[in-house]
């Protein structure tokens, strides 16, 4: 990418105010840099990750248990954006906070690249660690780059911090996926563990351009809040440890000791969560009647996510099984695939904008709901068009790769379609008391979605099978339809919200 590093005229104190990033604060440059690598580095393991846990020369799991691990893991990746963001707002800061995540992620790398069985699971929960912390607070930081919510390059600064996210998710396959699944797989994840380190190093030295806002604790915790909350966590932990203790000396530990709670985990939570909100009564008559209508695109989101995040684990491990993964005869790593859906976002990402823009001018532009309908019912095509090479394979033939570059295609369009609109939801109908903790529980739908596909997994749920993947293909369509066909009612309890 060309440097777009220019002088320009800005605001006197802005960070980094004699210089811009594509006409934005320099700061920009540095989280764009640090979001990139970051992504590099998870989007590359993630590819690893269930050809790792299936391939004999890795874990040697089965199908089943490596759609269940995959699925936990992302799960916790956004259950844990909540605590960190609470830990941004409340101990280090935002920039503290990235910057302890950025070196927690490149540990959980490292563990994950020594070559024993028995580290690997620690290593996942220290990616998943490190990746909640970072998520919220980077995002955070972005937006305090500038002068308020109405300053108009704000939008605009987004739209580049998102491209760094693509361009570290389109690469990573590539390079890390080539290396692990060629060459040593616990070398692909070492590459991972290099790329945060660079993501980390550039972000301790370019944070002089971050704005001073970023290292302030917003709401600092009291003496008395710190000592709460410190008891309450070692209560917990006491309890896990003891528990554990108890079933690993029985002799009775299984691996579903872990998946299982955790994948629960990812079910009750959101469900408690909205439920607290819903039933706060600080909240007034309209708060509550959005609230309402936000708990449909709640669950929607849940099953697009549900669905859409097999892209990494039932289509990946499908792939490596039962499709010819060769283009005109030429043979590419399985990883690859993963790298069809950054660069269709970044691809058509533009092009879905100046649609908008074009119908919006005619008064023509769908409606929230009907954009979020859409993206829904389209994931479920996804999966209708999953049943060809699925009965390609069951016949005792392999399935062409361009089968599974178009179900990533039109998992893409879906994802534009609901994906920042969701965002967008949110933000707008958030309850004042609840404005900054929103963003994490929309992270939730995330959770929850994946969560249900660890517990299919866990049951012994074959989601290779027609029969499963058509149900799932039926159930976002249906609940698409639903969302379709009640937007007036949807409509009417969202308010002023459009």
């Amino acid at each position: 990418m060309a440097s777009s590093l220019t002088k320009d005229s800005v605001t006197p104190g802005t960070p980094g105010s004699e210089k811009t990033f594509f006409g934005h604060p320099r700061g920009l440059a540095t989280l764009f840099m640090t979001e990139m690598w970051e992504r590099f580095s998870y989007y590359g393991m993630r590819a690893l990750l269930p050809l790792y846990l299936v391939a004999p020369g890795g874990l040697g799991l089965s199908a089943g248990t490596a759609t269940a691990i995959y699925s936990v893991y992302l799960s916790l990746v956004y259950l844990l954006a909540m605590p960190g963001g609470w830990f941004g707002d409340r101990v280090w800061g935002p920039r503290k906070t990235v910057a302890v995540a950025g070196g927690v992620i490149m540990l959980g790398h490292l563990t994950l690249a020594l070559p024993y069985s028995g580290t690997f699971y620690g290593g996942l929960g220290l990616v998943a660690i490190g990746s909640g912390l970072l998520k919220a607070n980077i995002s955070t930081m972005v937006g305090q780059l500038y002068q308020g919510p109405d300053d108009p390059r704000r939008d605009g600064g987004f739209t580049v911090f998102y491209m760094g996210i693509n361009l570290g998710a389109f690469a990573a396959p590539l390079i890390i996926g080539t290396i692990g699944e060629s060459v040593n797989w616990h070398l692909g994840f070492a590459l991972a563990a290099l790329g945060m380190g660079l993501g980390v190093t550039q972000f301790l030295l370019g944070s002089r351009h971050l704005d001073p806002q970023s290292s302030v604790v917003p709401k600092p915790l009291s003496a008395e809040e710190k000592v709460s909350t410190l008891r309450k966590a070692a209560l917990w932990a006491g309890i896990a440890v003891v528990a554990y203790a108890i079933v690993g000396f029985s002799g009775n530990y299984t691996l579903n000791w872990i998946l299982v709670p955790l994948t629960l985990l990812g079910v009750i939570i959101p469900v408690m969560v909205l439920a607290r909100i819903k039933r706060d009564k600080d909240l007034d008559r309209t708060e509550q009647s959005k609230m309402s209508a936000y708990i449909w695109f709640f669950v929607a989101a849940a099953i697009f996510w549900m669905i859409y995040d097999q892209g990494g684990s039932t289509l990946s491990i499908f792939a490596d099984s039962s499709a010819e993964n060769s283009v005109l005869g030429w043979d590419f790593p399985v990883s690859w695939y993963q790298s069809v859906n950054p660069v269709l976002i970044m691809a058509l990402a533009p092009v879905f904008a100046w649609i908008w823009l074009a119908l919006n001018r005619r008064g023509k532009e769908p409606s929230t709901i009907v954009k979020f309908a859409s993206g829904l019912m389209l994931v479920g095509v996804s999966f209708f068009l999953f049943l060809a090479p699925l009965s390609i394979a069951e016949g005792g033939h392999k399935a062409a790769a361009l089968w599974l570059v178009a179900i990533y295609f039109i998992q893409t369009v879906g994802e534009l379609l609901l994906s920042p609109v969701g965002l967008s939801v949110t933000t707008k109908m958030a309850p004042a008391k609840y404005a900054s903790q929103m963003m994490g529980v929309w992270f939730l739908a995330v959770t929850a979605g994946d969560a249900t596909t660890g517990l299919l997994s866990i049951a012994g749920v074959d989601l290779n099978k027609t029969g499963i993947v058509a149900l799932e293909a039926a159930l976002a369509v249906v609940a698409g339809f639903a969302i379709w066909m009640y937007r007036n009612k949807v409509k009417s309890l969202m308010g002023d919200v459009r």
